[in-house]
């Protein structure tokens, strides 16, 4: 579902409008084809598994009523089955990492920035724009803005679209 280019570029903006709202900085970002990494701080106003419930929500909402349209141009109705897609856009769980240290936030952020790469999406890290590399290499801002770089309550996380649609 992160496939393209354009749902790509939508999960960049309904990231940026969920911590917005809900008050996190957000350290570090890449986003994959089939899943992405954060690195955000602990939001003001809820836990870190409210924000990215409501993140995937968001996302999933948007990108599956863009296919459901695009599929034959019919109206989808919610009890001809496809309501019950959305739960398995994501995987339930994410996977949640405290980093208290410079060097612990560094390693993900590597981490992070080198998986386009790792998968051969491109060549060098720079090519991949959705990602926060750009700012940390220094080359200007990434398609969303970048907080600063604080460990202080910083969460590494990856979450993925779930590889098998079925229970």
């Amino acid at each position: 579902m992160l496939g393209t280019v354009r749902a790509r570029d939508r999960f960049v903006k309904i990231l940026d409008e969920v911590r917005c709202r809900h008050e996190f900085r957000l350290v570090g970002y890449v986003v994959m084809p089939e899943h992405v990494h954060l690195l955000l701080s602990e939001p003001a106003k809820k836990d870190p598994s409210k924000i990215l419930q409501v993140l995937k929500q968001k996302v999933a909402r948007a990108l599956l009523k863009k296919r459901r349209r695009a599929t034959n141009g019919q109206l989808s109705l919610p009890f001809d089955g496809s309501a019950r897609e959305e739960a398995h856009f994501w995987q339930r769980r994410f996977y949640d990492f405290n980093v208290w240290s410079e060097k612990k936030l560094k390693e993900k952020l590597e981490y992070m920035h080198a998986n386009p790469v790792q998968r051969k999406l491109v060549e060098h890290a720079k090519d991949w724009p959705w990602s926060s590399w750009a700012h940390y290499a220094g080359k200007g801002e990434s398609r969303i803005r970048i907080d600063s770089r604080q460990t202080e309550n910083v969460e590494a996380g990856t979450s993925r679209k779930r590889q098998n649609p079925h229970p």
